[in-house]
């Protein structure tokens, strides 16, 4: 069971903008992180800066395939948060 601590460093990695869509992305696009690039129009060393931080706070978890990185979220739980902040009016 994690800790308050790991908890709140989970939801202050979701607090930004940019990485709360990069989530959402992940579970529209899958693990293409070109899609999500491409969606954001943010730059790939952007990107790659916001997955980490998700990556660190347990929010995303990483598997390499071939010459790529497929990005997925670790938890539904953390997906369900996003989608309800998402569909806040």
């Amino acid at each position: 069971m994690k800790t308050y601590e790991e908890k709140s460093e989970i939801l202050k990695a979701l607090a930004h903008p940019a990485r709360m869509e990069i989530v959402v992305r992940l579970k529209q696009d899958g693990c293409n992180v070109s899609e999500i690039q491409k969606n954001l129009g943010l730059p790939q060393s952007t990107i790659s800066q916001h997955l980490k931080v998700l990556k660190n706070a347990g929010v995303i978890s990483s598997v390499r395939e071939g010459i790529k990185v497929c990005y997925k979220v670790k938890y539904k739980e953390l997906q369900d948060i996003v989608d309800i902040l998402e569909n806040l009016d």
